[in-house]
Order: C-alpha cells, then structure tokens, then sequence
C-alpha cells in the first residue's frame, strides 16, 4: 500500500522561500518516480518536478527552473521541493504523486502518476 504525505507549505511573502515535503512509504527500494504538482485556484493540475529514485535523475519545467529545485533523501523516504523566489502565482495546493518505475528518468505528467497524496497549501502574499 503506498502512502505518500506532502507538508510544509504556509503563507509566505514574495520573494521568500519554502520547502516542501513529501514523506512516501510502501515504494519499492528505487524503482520510484515521484512528481510535485499544484493546482491553484480556478486552474489546472501542473506538474512541476519529478525526481527518480534510483539514480536520483530530475526534471523541471521550464517556468520553475532557477526558483525550484526537487532532490530526495535515502534514509527517510522524503522528497523535497525547494522553492525560491516565490511569487503570487505560486499560490496553490501542492501535492505528490509517485509511480512504481525503473527508469532514469521522469516526466511530468500528473495522470502517468498513479498514487497521490493529500496536498499542502502554499500561500504567497503580494
């Protein structure tokens, strides 16, 4: 059964930064992908950074690169979303998404992501 935990968002100024968490369990050792996506209000879910487990590979889209930064740790099951910069836009529900992979690489479509988890709202004042 795999579980996946997102937290760490809040209200922050523009221009400040947070970091996300995303506590996953029930993964295969590395054979995982996970994705930070968000759906702010009135939009889209947008898949924004995806992380391999097994070699630790990423990939962004080009709107967050520079601001965001995804990485992982072995220990804890975690994978964080670093984000800097933080912009009004940025305003929405974060969440995590995994999908059992092998691969060296990901991508960052929401619906090639099987199993989510409840989201942490991120709120950036103007």
């Amino acid at each position: 059964d795999v579980q996946l935990q997102a937290s760490g968002g809040g209200l922050v100024q523009a221009g400040g930064s947070l970091r996300l968490s995303c506590r996953h369990r029930g993964l295969p050792y590395d054979d995982w992908a996970i994705l930070w996506y968000r759906q702010g209000p009135g939009m889209e879910r947008e898949g924004l950074a995806c992380i391999v487990g097994i070699d630790g590979s990423t990939h962004l889209i080009e709107s967050v690169k520079g601001r965001f930064t995804i990485s992982k740790t072995g220990a804890k099951n975690t994978v964080f979303l670093t984000m800097k910069n933080l912009k009004p836009d940025d305003t929405a529900v974060y969440y995590c998404a995994a999908d059992h992979r092998v691969s060296p690489s990901c991508d960052t479509e929401v619906d090639d992501y099987p199993y989510w988890g409840q989201g942490t709202e991120v709120t950036v004042s103007s």
